[in-house]
């Protein structure tokens, strides 16, 4: 495992996080909920136990959800950094808001059974409907 840190923040800077170059997978979602989410055509993301992340201001955080399934957006400027999956043991990071390039690339697409009409896909990366 991997002890190099990664730096990630919002937009505006107002909410940064460190985490652990870690990932254990990397895909990119379309489902609705992502893409509402992000704004998006899809959520790139890298998921990790959730004790890997360290967010440094957690009081610059909005959690929007219950219990431990939420996303955690930047208060200010409305990114969203990651989110609690797997109840609460894993976080989704998002790829987008990292300074830093992670190790591991997103292997897959997921949830493209309900991605967007203008949504095309051209990587060649293998495609699920679902979770695989």
């Amino acid at each position: 495992m991997s002890e190099r840190q990664l730096q990630g923040s919002c937009l505006c800077g107002f909410a940064t996080y460190t985490v652990r170059d870690a990932f254990e997978y990397a895909l990119i979602c379309h489902c609705s909920q992502c893409r509402r989410a992000t704004g998006a055509a899809a959520k790139p993301f890298g998921g990790i136990p959730a004790a890997m992340l360290t967010v440094e201001n957690t009081d610059h955080i909005l959690l929007y959800g219950e219990g431990v399934a939420f996303d955690a957006h930047c208060q200010r400027c409305g990114s969203l950094l990651y989110s609690s999956v797997r109840g609460g043991a894993y976080v989704h990071v998002t790829l987008g808001t990292l300074r830093d390039p992670p190790s591991r690339h997103p292997s897959a697409h997921i949830h493209v059974g309900s991605k967007a009409t203008w949504d095309i896909i051209g990587d060649g990366l293998p495609q699920f409907d679902e979770l695989p």
